[in-house]
């Protein structure tokens, strides 16, 4: 199966993982277990409260803005199979609210092969929660689309022209969680979890903060956290799964690399240029409502 395929089936929402970037994409991927470079601390578990169902009392700060792009490399074993982006779209308006509009995508393939995938997320600025997530898959020629609504003041979702279905509070879809964990404040040797993601019996999301390591990737050196997500699936990301993802250890977090082992090799995905994104006052002035 080529590696973009299986990139593909990482970060939608129809495969094994939950989270992309992450997951990416998702909420997404790393380098089998640790390596002896990376420095580990024993875990504690943190459950992140969510307060009322409903509220949106938990403030944030967002370490990107507005044309914030991430560019990387993906390799299967060592052969390359495509490129990856990460990208902060702008800010706008839906039903009222001013989101982030965020874009994973990933482009690739071998001859007779060949998959060009988006993922795209508007995230309700003022709680950070999705208000709408689409996927647009195309391989081999073929496109399938699904656009998901969500209206967390009612706890409810729709997909395409389906019924409504309840949804976790503060929701989040494949994309959005992997801005979300961003946002966050990870302290090595701590494991945290989290009941967000929308489809509720997915939950909870865990991610286990086991060290810190600095790596070499095309776009330069960095030192990092490590992070190892665990979902509830069979995949990559599964209890017994070797899954990592490295973010830089500062306030950006940005996603230096990504890498998981499949019963084909390994999978990995590493940063080759980054584009700052404008601050986020400047970025407002630009808003527009998309309803």
């Amino acid at each position: 199966m080529p590696a973009v395929h299986i990139l593909r089936r990482i970060l939608s929402s129809r495969r094994p993982s939950v989270v992309a970037p992450l997951s990416l994409l998702a909420f997404v991927p790393v380098v089998g277990s640790p390596t002896s470079h990376v420095v580990t601390t024993p875990s504690a578990v943190v459950r992140a409260p969510l307060g009322e169902e409903t509220s949106c009392n938990s403030p944030y700060a967002a370490p990107f803005g507005a044309g914030e792009k991430l560019d990387y490399s993906v390799k299967f074993g060592f052969i390359k199979a495509g490129q990856g982006s990460v990208e902060v779209v702008g800010r706008d308006t839906i039903r009222g609210r001013e989101v982030w509009h965020t874009r994973f995508r990933v482009k690739g393939g071998v001859p007779m092969y060949k998959v060009d995938d988006m993922l795209e997320s508007w995230i309700d600025t003022g709680c950070f929660q999705s208000l709408r997530f689409v996927s647009q898959l195309e391989e081999r020629g073929k496109t399938r689309e699904r656009r998901i609504e969500m209206y967390p003041e009612r706890l409810a979702f729709s997909e395409n022209d389906k019924p409504e279905e309840r949804s976790a509070p503060r929701p989040l879809d494949d994309g959005s969680f992997f801005f979300f964990v961003r946002t966050q404040d990870l302290v090595v040797g701590e494991t945290y979890e989290y009941g967000q993601y929308f489809r509720p019996d997915r939950n909870p999301v865990v991610i286990r903060v086991i060290g810190r390591e600095r790596v070499k990737v095309p776009a330069g050196e960095f030192d990092t956290i490590v992070l190892q997500p665990v979902i509830k699936t069979k995949g990559i990301f599964s209890e017994k799964g070797e899954a990592r993802i490295w973010l830089t250890d500062d306030a950006a977090r940005v996603m230096v690399k990504m890498q998981a082992k499949v019963a084909f090799g390994t999978l990995t995905m590493s940063l080759t240029s980054v584009r700052h994104g404008a601050p986020p006052e400047q970025a407002i002035a630009n808003a527009v409502d998309t309803h």
